[in-house]
């Protein structure tokens, strides 16, 4: 599938994502076609860049990267039932700014949602496909007046899909909050306790999609 996800580049130790139940080689976590490559915690944190098949520019400042040799990496067994990268969630002060980046890097974007916030403005999720990876944009409806307005989008974090939240629960204890319903109809959600964990990127494991396994809808 066009540009799709290879390469996820995170600053954590990879001592941090075996505790939470992912099996590491090395310094790369695999999941699905995408590897995640931990750069270690003396850095830059979070998610620090990303490789899109085909794509070499960055995308309204997120930081892309090209990996010519990437090979689709073997399945792995992972402690915590993790077997494929649900969605990538992208902020933004501007979402109609950065989706109109996305169009021009050869994303369309497939989904928009406008949903009312908490604090009394709406708020705007609109979703793209890499691959058989959704990048869910996530936004204020209208852009933000202020001195950073005009800053880049930026990587928040990550949902997993796990084959077993039982057994990842029963797995990593207290890392792992209670699953509970997910927005999308049968399938549920747990938060990983990262900051526990000292990983730097939000990450959350849902169960497998109910209609069909190998084709997500984007969702949250």
């Amino acid at each position: 599938m066009a540009h799709s996800l290879q390469r996820l580049i995170v600053g954590d130790d990879p001592s941090a994502w075996a505790a939470a139940g992912f099996a590491v080689d090395g310094r790369t976590v695999a999941l699905g076609k995408t590897v995640i490559e931990l750069t270690g915690s003396a850095g830059k944190r979070g998610i620090v860049g990303w490789a899109l098949d085909g794509i070499t520019t960055d995308i309204d400042g997120l930081p892309t990267v090209i990996v010519p040799d990437h090979h689709q990496p073997e399945a792995v067994d992972h402690p915590n039932m993790a077997f494929a990268i649900d969605h990538v969630v992208v902020a933004s002060k501007d979402p109609a700014r950065t989706s109109a980046a996305f169009g021009a890097a050869g994303m369309d974007e497939r989904k928009f949602i406008t949903l009312p916030g908490a604090d009394g403005r709406d708020r705007q999720q609109r979703f793209f496909w890499a691959g058989r990876v959704i990048v869910e944009l996530v936004g204020p409806a209208t852009p933000e007046v202020s001195e950073d307005a005009g800053s880049p989008a930026a990587f928040w974090g990550l949902a997993l899909v796990s084959a077993n939240l039982e057994i990842a629960l029963s797995t990593m204890g207290d890392s792992l909050g209670e699953p509970k319903d997910a927005v999308q109809p049968g399938r549920k959600i747990a938060t990983v306790r990262t900051k526990d964990l000292d990983i730097s990127v939000p990450i959350a494991l849902m169960s497998p999609h109910v209609a069909n396994l190998g084709e997500p809808e984007p969702t949250s």
